[in-house]
């Protein structure tokens, strides 16, 4: 297993709030697959992350059951997607300054890892499971509710999911289903920018652009959907 400073982990187990009594889990949470010295791959995050997933899900449908007692269950499951997106995660795991703290090569460091969305949302994921594993799931349940209490706060209007939205306009009247189409790409590998453009039968094609490709493909079918008049500028 990689090895990590103690005033390392200190550091960050008193951000989570959470004292490990086994370190080596949080030792696996840490560890990039381009780490893992030769063996199973158990010795990397990826399991944690997978157990730290569902977790994360169950407790945040607990707490928008609890905060938005008026939603229906359309509603709810837009707030819950914001919520546990890999974008959510990353952004926990940059106010936790956990990419300080993953373990990795070299290389992958050196490509700008330690700032990449989908390393810090896994990894932020693998650290939820391993405090699940650690302490059970009243620990998990307590942190999980500490570090996206704002986000659920903030999470004040049901954000429209443009993707679904097109799709949806598309097929009801017989399209086909529209088209994404990669354009671009710039910027250094730590923080990227992508150019997608979106395609529907018998409308201009419209782009966005967004650090993650998921993110330019929602900016691109919202900027269809509002050109159209499909959607009004307002609109979430």
């Amino acid at each position: 297993m990689p090895k990590a400073s103690n005033k390392s982990l200190d550091a960050l187990t008193g951000k989570l709030g959470h004292e490990f009594a086994d370190s080596s889990l949080l030792l696996r949470a840490l560890t990039h697959a381009s780490a893992r010295t030769r063996g199973p791959r158990t010795h990397d995050y990826e399991r944690l992350e997978f157990l730290g997933d569902r977790v994360l899900g169950l407790v945040i449908a607990e707490l928008l059951i609890e905060r938005y007692p008026d939603d229906q269950e359309g509603d709810l499951a837009q707030r819950f997607n914001r919520l546990v997106r890999k974008e959510t995660c990353a952004e926990v795991a940059q106010e936790l300054k956990l990419g300080d703290h993953v373990i990795m090569s070299s290389s992958e460091a050196g490509s700008g890892g330690r700032g990449k969305l989908t390393i810090l949302g896994d990894a932020c994921e693998a650290v939820l499971g391993a405090i699940f594993i650690d302490a059970g799931y009243d620990a998990a349940r307590s942190i999980i509710r500490t570090l996206w209490d704002d986000k659920v706060n903030d999470n004040s209007s049901p954000m429209r999911d443009a993707k679904s939205a097109l799709q949806e306009w598309a097929q009801g009247r017989g399209l086909d289903l529209p088209l994404y189409t990669d354009i671009s790409r710039q910027g250094p590998d730590h923080a990227p920018i992508f150019i997608i453009k979106v395609e529907v039968q018998g409308c201009e094609p419209a782009e966005g652009m967004g650090p993650s490709k998921r993110i330019a493909e929602q900016g691109a079918a919202s900027a269809l959907l509002m050109r159209e008049g499909i959607w009004e500028n307002d609109q979430n």
